[in-house]
């Protein structure tokens, strides 16, 4: 191979390493497709994973700048060369692959690229994605390819636990979802025994209030205070169904990690640039860890939907035994008293109910133009 035995074999086992880390499948194709282009020599790589609509799920790329990835706009369709490494399952060795009949250009902050190794990922017969390296860092042989058959073996050894790392992922994420649903349906039966039969005692209630209001309105009045101590029961039963809610990904991830992916999630699909950064944080009690998420997404909720942000960044990091978690944002900001008054909380009152009831604080620093931040802080345990 063309860098060595050695090279080959770290290369890999950085990619197993990677795969026995994480169970986010993001993360592990980055680490196969850096480990590709920097073992190949090349100047880009990427790595394709389809949806059922004719585009990507995922595309990791490596050798090029988040700025640059941006200015690209939106992922790739599954058309030319990538989908001849979905469709047509063959390995793609090319000199220039601009000069190939497949190619139908790209978009115009697209790097240049030239010689081109492409191979499917394949899970047994089924081809889940597509692996390829552009431009490797050699002198070319006229009008050939700088990448080797020898090349092309090491990418093909590289494929092969791509696949191993989606299929584990999917699985991973079909077992998140069978939890899930047995958590709706668990809540299902919780809200049909503890809160169905309250609501259907308020109802008879309101309507014996309606039928005495013009004829005996003290009656009247006291089955309208029964109808309201009954619509509090009610929702004392709901929010106790729902607080057993344990989101599945804390338990499975931890909050770093679940933190990391929602707001990967959110780079993607807003216009603003979302930022995480995690530093040092151990694990904490569990419904610490609950508090702060709901916290989080209630504040980039905010930010994202209402601020006019254009950026958005949260960091989590350790203080004393516990952990401090920020959101700041750059957009229109308010003021705190005046939402107040105004009977508008912007989750406020929920987000510092959620801090104070597992012993934290939160911290709302905000004015007209000057950006957002919101700070949460936990005791630990």
């Amino acid at each position: 191979m063309s860098h060595g035995p050695r090279s080959g074999l770290a290369a890999v086992s950085s990619a197993l390493l990677a795969m026995s880390r994480h169970l986010e499948v993001r993360d592990v194709l980055k680490t196969i497709v850096a480990s590709a282009r920097e073992l190949l020599d090349a100047q880009y790589a990427a790595l394709g994973v389809p949806d059922d609509h004719g585009g990507f799920a995922q595309f990791v790329v490596d050798g090029i700048s988040d700025d640059q990835w941006r200015a690209i706009g939106p992922l790739p369709r599954q058309h030319g060369i990538l989908a001849a490494m979905l469709h047509d399952a063959k390995p793609q060795r090319l000199g220039d692959v601009r000069t190939d009949p497949r190619f139908e250009g790209w978009p115009s902050a697209h790097p240049e690229l030239s010689d081109f190794l492409g191979l499917p990922i394949r899970d047994g017969d089924e081809v889940i994605g597509a692996l390829f390296l552009a431009n490797k860092n050699c002198s070319k042989p006229q009008g050939g390819c700088g990448f080797t058959a020898d090349d092309e073996e090491l990418l093909a050894i590289l494929a092969q636990h791509a696949a191993i790392a989606l299929t584990n992922a999917r699985l991973y994420e079909r077992s998140r979802e069978l939890t899930i649903a047995e958590e709706r349906s668990r809540l299902a039966h919780e809200l049909h025994d503890a809160v169905s039969q309250k609501l259907f005692s308020l109802r008879l209630t309101a309507q014996a209030a309606a039928a005495l209001v013009d004829r005996d309105p003290a009656r009247a009045k006291g089955e309208l205070q029964q109808v309201a101590a009954l619509a509090a029961e009610a929702a004392d039963e709901l929010r106790a169904a729902v607080v057993e809610l344990r989101p599945a990904a804390l338990d499975e991830d931890g909050l770093v990690a679940t933190l990391r992916t929602q707001i990967q999630v959110l780079d993607r699909a807003h216009t603003a640039h979302v930022t995480f950064t995690g530093r040092g944080v151990r694990a904490l009690p569990a419904a610490q860890e609950e508090a702060m998420l709901r916290v989080a997404q209630e504040a980039l909720h905010n930010a994202l939907r209402h601020s006019g942000a254009d950026r958005v960044d949260v960091t989590l990091e350790r203080r004393g035994s516990g952990a401090v978690l920020r959101v700041t944002d750059d957009g229109s900001g308010f003021e705190p008293r005046a939402v107040r008054r105004a009977g508008r909380h912007l989750g406020l009152v929920s987000m510092r109910d959620r801090a104070s009831g597992v012993g934290g604080t939160l911290t709302v620093e905000s004015a007209p133009g000057k950006g957002t931040t919101i700070e949460m802080e936990v005791p630990g345990g």
